[in-house]
């Protein structure tokens, strides 16, 4: 990830509520409908040789029900024999039956190794289809959920050879050209891991564009593009323009590519091996900053051009690219900075530090061609400071009252694995990473789409909050937005551990999640009460309250599908289909 920008999520403080004061279990009924299905969903379980996490989380844990986000309550799932049922809701008291918008041309029941089917609304007129044997559709379905328009037509598709299922897809007009952007995941078997599980999951980015012959307009694959890596993405998104590609994943993912490719990064990585002599060196005190650059014999004092700004620096010599240029990690007075040439044919620039004290860990932030020198005092001082830390005996102090850190401490919540879990944005064109985030210990919950003209939005937990991001491709300065705060969402959903997927309204009224089997928790946002509630331990009227509500379904089959509007909760069986009635319309 050499070049990409190391970036970080800036939570925005008005968002966040640390006077939260947990939630309080209603018993308020919520109304719920039920609508038996014709035919059961076409439910593909998990094979003797998918064994692995990543298998279970690709596949076994598959999302059956589908929400278009571009038309309002509108959810579709694909039934055994291949048909794409929708069912599309005005008014709870006058639900229709699922129908009919398209039959898979394919005989599911005639492929043993196939995965489930897969669908994806890259726009209100545009559909992206898989049936899980290794086919992908590209549909022109009109404006959907209205009869009279919506007429779903094949216009292209391809056998791809192995199975696939459809992560996200995207319709966009680049010089008058229509194109749709398509992700696609598989699990393969990796005959070189020896150490590993022996697989390695792919996505492969897709674009097919309209294409003209003879007058007659059709579409092709334009472009196919593999990256692969070792863990099953949390989220994976193309940006709306087709121009770049955004993951989180617990393991890092690379682009695949050709042999030229390959000699060329082997170039790369040879020179990146050979070690290279620093460019300049520096050392800092707590008052100021001195970078000592070597120059060529022949340049003088004209030649040089050393540019201070209060938070940048830029060092030119002649007519050449910039010698150093970047952000300092600190601001400095740049009207008292100073440069000098030495005797030794070195440029020695001297950094008045606007705040005295703190260290800096770095000279130009992202700039590793300096090397930093620290003086013997400093050294002493740094030992010194640690000293309290270390010692020469081996658990000097067993029963020290107030240990720095026990472990017993610690609840089962507070437990995650994947904490190396990053966020990458690959650009399209040079197919490298050109930002990342790491994650921490800032937990993936899930992704929802709560405006279908952008990429999907992704909730972390932060502490013990949830914290909801929309990402912006074409905001450089604001990629990743902090849109909402579910409170102690965190913790909460920590303590679920059947919980199976998870939901949030569009307009962030509610979160929800629901377990293997029949239970629903709804989180709401806390809202003003109508009457006067006091907090009789601290003496004071509580102005608002946030309520959980649990929704018990009748029935014994496990959860499929889950989906959240800002009005319902969708929850698919194996043969019905519930709607639970959480906020009431305008």
């Amino acid at each position: 990830m050499a070049g990409a920008a190391h970036c970080s999520l800036k939570a925005k403080r008005l968002l966040l509520d640390p006077k939260f004061e947990g939630y309080k279990l209603s018993l308020e009924p919520l109304a719920c409908y039920q609508l038996g299905l014709d035919a059961a969903v076409a439910e593909v379980k998990l094979r003797d040789d998918q064994y692995t996490l990543d298998h279970m989380r690709a596949f076994g844990m598959y999302n059956y029900l589908h929400l278009d986000s571009w038309y309002q309550d509108s959810v579709y799932y694909v039934d055994q024999f291949g048909r794409v049922m929708n069912l599309s809701v005005t008014l709870d008291t006058a639900l229709q039956k699922p129908r009919e918008v398209f039959r898979l041309p394919t005989d599911l029941t005639a492929y043993d190794n196939r995965l489930c089917a897969s669908i994806h609304f890259s726009s209100s007129t545009w559909v992206t289809l898989s049936d899980g044997t290794g086919r992908l559709y590209l549909i022109k379905s009109g404006k959907r959920g209205n009869s009279a328009s919506e007429k779903w037509e094949i216009v292209f598709n391809e056998e791809l050879e192995i199975p696939f299922i459809i992560v996200h897809s995207v319709s966009f007009v680049k010089s008058d050209v229509h194109s749709v952007a398509v992700l696609l995941l598989r699990v393969e078997k990796d005959e070189l891991d020896t150490k590993g599980s022996g697989f390695h999951v792919t996505l492969e980015w897709v674009t097919i564009a309209e294409t003209s012959k003879e007058g007659d307009l059709r579409y092709a694959i334009f472009k196919r593009r593999v990256l692969q890596g070792k863990s099953v993405p949390h989220y994976a998104a193309i940006e709306p323009s087709g121009d770049g590609l955004m993951i989180v994943s617990y393991k890092p993912f690379k682009f695949v590519q050709g042999e030229d490719d390959k000699l060329e990064e082997n170039d790369n990585a040879k020179a990146t091996n050979e070690k290279k002599d620093p460019l300049y060196y520096w050392q800092q005190t707590e008052d100021d900053v001195t970078i000592t650059v070597h120059i060529p014999q022949d340049i003088t004092k004209d030649d040089i051009k050393v540019h201070f700004s209060p938070d940048n620096i830029c060092v030119t010599l002649k007519e050449q690219p910039p010698l150093m240029e970047g952000k300092l990690y600190s601001s400095v007075d740049h009207e008292s900075c100073t440069w000098i040439i030495r005797e030794n044919k070195s440029l020695e620039i001297s950094l008045i530090k606007k705040n005295e004290g703190p260290r800096w860990p770095e000279l130009i932030i992202g700039d590793t061609r300096g090397e930093f020198i620290m003086d013997s005092s400093q050294c002493s001082e740094i030992t010194e400071s640690l000293m309290h830390l270390t010692s020469e005996v081996m658990n000097p102090n067993p029963e020290k009252e107030n240990p720095p850190c026990n472990a017993q401490e610690l609840e089962e919540c507070d437990a995650f694995l994947e904490d190396s879990a990053s966020l990458c944005r690959f650009d399209g064109d040079t197919l490298k990473v050109t930002h990342v985030i790491h994650l921490g210990s800032n937990q993936f919950l899930f992704s929802v789409v709560v405006d279908p003209r952008e990429m999907p939005c992704f909730c972390l937990r932060h502490d013990v909050d949830a914290l909801l991001w929309q990402p912006h491709s074409d905001q450089p300065e604001n990629m990743w937005e902090h849109i909402a705060t579910f409170n102690a969402l965190g913790y909460v959903q920590a303590s679920k551990q059947d919980k199976k997927f998870m939901a949030c309204a569009p307009d962030y009224s509610y979160a929800a999640l629901c377990e293997c089997l029949r239970r629903i928790f709804i989180y709401r946002q806390p809202t003003p009460l109508s009457t006067v509630l006091f907090n009789r331990k601290e003496g004071r009227q509580v102005g608002q309250v946030a309520k959980q509500l649990v929704a018990t379904l009748e029935a014994n089959d496990p959860i499929l599908g889950f989906q959240a509007t800002n009005e319902r909760l969708f929850v698919l069986t194996t043969k019905t289909l519930f709607l639970i009635k959480v906020n009431s319309g305008n």
